[in-house]
């Protein structure tokens, strides 16, 4: 086994790598976009009950987080100059900014500030060194640029992987006892 892997139980983790996150962070708006485009409203405003995001309500927050998460602290962190706190991240911020937008207007809001957050990300010529550079997260104290990206990833695809259950809980009661099989009726 290369030694770029790591076994767990029986999962196999990998290392971090500025390459290999762009790849994914770089994916992520065509994926939304030929996932949740032009479906009916069903598909993009419905949750999983009080206190759920729907699809609409995942991308209004990815776009909160590409304008005051991941560009933002990244500065503060590569910034010789400040104390290196971070501002806290609103959670639910996105529920006021995507008033009266619709879904096509927030795909191509994320497209495009991603777009531009991966050329600076590309630009910096990150190494060792400046990944290992740190800043103060409000709740969890010091972390580093590398964790952050690596943060930045993990994010886009938990929130993928929440937009794909809540799309698929619509149908759960379509597919009768077919529920039993899938692992996604078991998670909220």
């Amino acid at each position: 086994m290369s030694n770029h892997y790591f076994l767990l139980a029986d999962a196999i983790l990998m290392q971090f790598s500025i390459h290999k996150s762009i790849l994914i962070l770089e994916r992520t708006p065509s994926i939304l976009e030929n996932l949740t485009d032009g479906l009916p409203d069903e598909w993009i405003y419905s949750n999983e009950g009080e206190n759920t995001w729907s699809p609409f309500d995942v991308i209004g927050h990815l776009i909160h987080g590409e304008k005051t998460d991941w560009i933002p602290r990244m500065r503060i962190i590569l910034n010789d100059q400040g104390d290196k706190k971070f501002e806290v991240f609103d959670r639910f911020a996105q529920f006021k900014a995507s008033e009266g937008k619709s879904m096509q207007d927030l795909l191509s809001e994320f497209r495009q500030l991603r777009m531009q957050n991966l050329e600076v990300l590309k630009t910096l010529g990150l190494n060792d060194s400046i990944l290992n550079r740190t800043g103060i997260h409000p709740a969890l104290g010091r972390v580093t640029l590398r964790q952050l990206i690596a943060t930045w990833v993990t994010h886009d695809l938990s929130h993928l992987s929440q937009i794909t259950r809540v799309m698929a809980k619509q149908y759960k009661q379509e597919i009768g006892p077919w529920t039993e099989y899938f692992n996604i009726f078991k998670t909220s």
